[in-house]
């Protein structure tokens, strides 16, 4: 059976993309609940300027109370070299960061063309070597960009194998304006796996603005992806990216690799309770997903121990 990573992006992704600031307190249980469900790896936050992002100004007080948190791996998305020094000295287990692969986001989005961004990622690779941190690299609007349009799957790879050089450790496929389908997953991952090695990407950050988040889940596994990026009650989007919106739902994407027979570690009973932590902390936002209104199927505990 194989086991595939649900690696949780709510308190990051989800939380930076609405007006609203969740207390402290409440990010604390979120955390603390998905990782007693089973969650194994949580994207805590970001350290990013406060001031662009004030729902992110807490992150190193949540990366010292997940860091206590047994058998968790706790992640911070980093926006340049200066982002990943913070994230070093709060002790983070892992970091990524952002490389959007349409220029135009990328200004958009961190202020940096190609180039310096490429600039950026070698000197926070080299932080993240002398620190013993794991270092992951985003390939942003892979499948498209809502600025540009199309994005060429040439310059993807092209990209990818410079940041490959610039010292990326892991790469992920980010679909950050809900644009992929399941061809084009199972196309692009080919490809950039054939490029930078197939054990260099195993990741893919989808959203389902679209509605084809878990059908491209299902290209990725095809193609040898074990790790998925999701958001509980599929909170989030990129702020800088008109349009994104929608992350892939933890609660959809766990009941469907608990029932085709993979494994998660993630008891979708326990998972389902979180949500109220959510509710209770941002009331009125909206929180999406299929699951939790209809519920596991009748025979799911017996997919499950099958």
């Amino acid at each position: 059976m194989t086991e595939i990573l649900v690696s949780e992006v709510g308190p990051r992704d989800g939380l930076q993309s609405i007006d609203r600031v969740m207390p402290l307190e409440a990010k604390k249980r979120w955390i603390a609940a998905e990782a007693a469900a089973g969650v194994k790896e949580i994207e805590v936050g970001s350290f990013v300027p406060p001031k662009l992002l004030p729902q992110m100004a807490d992150t190193a007080d949540l990366v010292a109370f997940a860091k206590d948190i047994e058998g968790l791996t706790v992640v911070t998305l980093v926006p340049n070299a200066k982002g990943a020094q913070f994230a070093a000295d709060a002790g983070v287990d892992a970091m990524s960061i952002p490389f959007s692969m349409s220029e135009t986001h990328s200004i958009k989005n961190v202020r940096k063309d190609h180039p310096a961004m490429l600039d950026e990622i070698r000197a926070a690779a080299a932080i993240a070597k002398e620190n013993g941190i794991h270092f992951a690299v985003g390939l942003s609007t892979a499948f498209g960009c809502t600025m540009e349009g199309a994005v060429s799957e040439d310059r993807v790879v092209r990209l990818a194998e410079q940041a490959a050089d610039a010292g990326a450790m892991e790469f992920s496929l980010s679909d950050t304006t809900g644009y992929a389908d399941p061809a084009q997953v199972r196309r692009l991952t080919r490809k950039v796996k054939a490029a930078v090695g197939a054990d260099m990407l195993t990741t893919l950050h989808l959203h389902n603005t679209r509605g084809l988040g878990l059908a491209n889940v299902v290209a990725g596994l095809e193609e040898g992806i074990t790790t998925f990026d999701a958001s509980l009650g599929g909170l989030g989007g990129c702020p800088f990216a008109p349009g994104a919106s929608g992350n892939l739902v933890t609660e959809d994407l766990v009941l469907m690799l608990n029932s085709m027979g993979f494994r998660t570690g993630i008891d979708l009973e326990k998972l389902l309770e979180v949500r109220k932590i959510v509710e209770e902390a941002l009331p009125g936002e909206p929180l999406y997903g299929f699951t939790p209104d209809a519920g596991p199927m009748l025979d799911y505990e017996q997919r499950v121990a099958a």
